[in-house]
């Protein structure tokens, strides 16, 4: 079975529209089962963590390792963190060296590859990430696929605003202490911190209104914020700009050089631009990379102006397939080291 038809076994997991695999959840769960069957199918030792990461072995602990997750959004897309399990099983498939890792929960937060890296005795020699930019920089730049410099830091929190309720016909509207006016406000604040930020972005996602009535004023509002910036001294600046003490946070992440080099000199030896770019999303080679694994990322062209965690994402055959060539040819280098 090639790595399309993988991937659409999986997408098809959970029904309705687009993927629906949250972390914890039965289709999470039969997603790691159906990939263990590929993986005994190749011949490899099956193994689950005490965190429910999944292992797929050629050799014993210690060696290298390439993958990503299966879990996804609610309403996800088809390639983002399955193409990298997918096409990490096919490079070791191919080059019968090195292991393929299914980590959990990495939409929210990284918890398998974060719970890994705090109590393992033994971390792999290197760790290689196959993933779909989720970004329209290689398809304005006219390249299939791209080599991930740094992963940013990001800050995630909430704020809170404390208003009083009444009537909405007969509150006037000079007397009204609206707390979600307030976190409107906040939120455009929170925008204009981010732009005068290089490289800074910051996003409000969630509100949740109190008392919820649509002729109450209301009372208290709560808002989610995600900040993320390239280096900690820029996440710093935009946390302090914006206002808010995080509830969880993940300083940036640097690849590692020699892994880095050698997907880089893969992809010029086909004759392809080789694109370096920084990942504005948080991934699973960052927590090894902050752990000390030399770490790296292949980034595959995303099409539709680069949409991602929606049905709408996309990627080529085309480029998945030299992306899965380029990967398996970097393993074998990476392993032989």
């Amino acid at each position: 079975m090639g790595v399309l038809e993988r991937l659409d076994e999986l997408y098809a997991i959970g029904g309705g529209r687009g993927a629906n695999r949250p972390y914890g959840s039965p289709e999470e769960d039969a997603a790691h089962a159906l990939v263990a069957d590929w993986m005994r199918e190749a011949g490899l030792e099956v193994e689950v963590d005490a965190h429910g990461n999944l292992f797929g072995r050629t050799s014993v602990r210690g060696d290298v390792w390439v993958g990503s997750h299966l879990d996804s959004v609610p309403q996800g897309g088809r390639f983002d963190g399955p193409l990298g399990v997918v096409g990490g099983l096919e490079a070791v498939e191919r080059t019968g060296r090195g292991s393929v890792v299914a980590f959990r929960g990495e939409e929210v937060g990284c918890i398998g590859s974060r719970a890994l890296c705090a109590g393992a005795d033994t971390l792999p020699a290197a760790f290689l990430e196959l993933h779909i930019e989720q970004g329209p920089v290689l398809e304005r730049a006219g390249a299939p696929l791209g080599v991930v410099t740094a992963i940013v830091g990001y800050a995630r929190g909430e704020l809170v605003f404390e208003g009083r309720a009444g009537h909405a016909g007969t509150t006037p509207m000079a007397g009204r202490d609206d707390a979600l006016v307030a976190a409107a406000d906040a939120i455009l604040r929170i925008r204009d911190a981010a732009g005068r930020i290089e490289g800074g972005v910051a996003t409000v996602g969630q509100l949740a209104v109190e008392p919820g009535g649509s002729n109450v004023i209301p009372e208290r509002v709560r808002i989610s914020v995600d900040a993320r910036a390239p280096d900690a001294r820029r996440l710093d600046e935009l946390t302090e700009a914006i206002g808010f003490e995080p509830m969880h946070r993940t300083l940036p992440a640097a690849m590692g050089e020699e892994p880095r080099r050698i997907l880089l000199d893969e992809i010029e030896s086909r004759d392809l631009p080789a694109i370096e770019l920084p990942s504005g999303a948080g991934h699973d080679a960052g927590i090894l990379a902050a752990a000390g694994v030399p770490s790296a990322m292949l980034f595959v062209r995303s099409l539709n102006g680069g949409v991602s965690h929606s049905p709408d994402e996309l990627s080529s055959e085309e480029d998945i397939e030299l992306a899965v060539d380029v990967l398996a040819s970097a393993l074998r280098r990476v392993a032989a080291r």
